[in-house]
């Protein structure tokens, strides 16, 4: 997979201690673009200092998020304690990024109905979900069918980002394209059952081997799966996955501009739009932070600066001349 063998190995190494796949792109990554600062050096005949400069390399230099240069250290920490059995100091010494957080892109409500409107099927629905219920762009696209409970109209979110799990809002305006959502799914659970070769849907480790029948049960399916069957790069056996979520990216930015929407609008717009949104309408924040899955309310509270009358509710005294 990767030209050097060293990272092949790495590779492998977490993909069967089953390591997410997005984990495992971004430690590569990041060891890869470390061990290319070093002019090429053998991880194994550096350590701490070298470590150190390349993270304030990026602070000082890239200017990278403090995200960023924290998944760059977990990288580098898994490096060196689970490869190399060479753990770093708990004490490094490197800069600190601290680059403040971009202000959130965030629609009007006129935008955001025009936006949906303008976001074709297949993807129509979910684009609702991510604004309806202030979903992630892979907490929706990982949505599963048992997920989805009409009783309560909710819908739960399983290890979203920090490992957490939530229960967020479901509209009721999307309730019947669910419905017909669910018996598209059930159309590829049929099929597939049909299909000798077909291992059933991908479940994390800890949970096939906790529900060994799980794979095959309609429920544990995905809410929006992929049109085609892909094999698990785990145990080549063949499963139906979910849909790629760039496609739903692309149709995002498609509809923004056939829409004539004169912003950057992603995905994560429309989860930036639901927060400001629901505040506008006077739902308390601490309401908001559950329902967006923040650990901090200091990060829910950035939302508050684009409520109708101005940044943080203040009016301009301009206005009163």
């Amino acid at each position: 997979m990767y030209q050097s063998a060293f990272l092949n190995s790495i590779y492998e190494f977490m993909l069967t201690r089953r390591y997410a796949k997005r984990t495992i792109e971004a430690y590569i990554y990041w060891i890869k673009r470390y061990i290319i600062y070093n002019n090429k050096q053998h991880p194994s005949d550096m350590g701490n200092r070298e470590v150190e400069l390349f993270l304030s390399y990026l602070s000082n230099t890239e200017n990278v998020a403090p995200g960023t240069q924290s998944i760059a250290l977990n990288a580098l920490a898994f490096l060196y304690k689970e490869l190399l059995k060479k753990p770093l100091s708990l004490k490094l010494n490197f800069k600190k990024s601290a680059r403040q957080p971009k202000l959130p892109i965030v629609l009007t409500k006129p935008e955001t109905a025009l936006l949906l409107q303008s976001i074709a099927s297949p993807y129509w629905l979910i684009a609702n979900l991510l604004y309806g219920s202030g979903l992630r762009l892979m907490e929706a696209v990982r949505l599963r069918i048992q997920d989805i409970d009409l009783d309560y109209m909710s819908v739960l979110v399983w290890q979203g980002k920090g490992g957490k799990n939530r229960r967020v809002t479901l509209a009721e305006e999307i309730v019947e394209p669910i419905k017909l959502q669910i018996d598209v799914c059930k159309q590829y659970f049929e099929l597939d059952k049909n299909n000798q070769d077909y291992q059933g849907v991908w479940l994390p480790f800890a949970l096939s081997k906790k529900y060994p029948m799980a794979e095959k049960e309609l429920g544990w399916h995905y809410l929006f799966p992929s049109s085609r069957l892909s094999t698990d790069p785990y145990n080549n056996v063949i499963r139906r996955h979910h849909i790629d979520e760039t496609a739903l990216q692309k149709s995002v930015k498609k509809a923004a501009k056939s829409a004539n929407i004169d912003k950057n609008v992603t995905c994560h717009t429309l989860r930036h739009s639901f927060a400001t949104h629901l505040l506008q309408r006077g739902a308390d924040i601490r309401t908001v932070q559950e329902q967006l899955g923040h650990t901090d309310i200091r990060t829910t509270q950035i939302y508050t600066h684009v409520i109708q009358a101005g940044a943080n509710g203040v009016r301009s005294p301009l206005s009163d001349l």
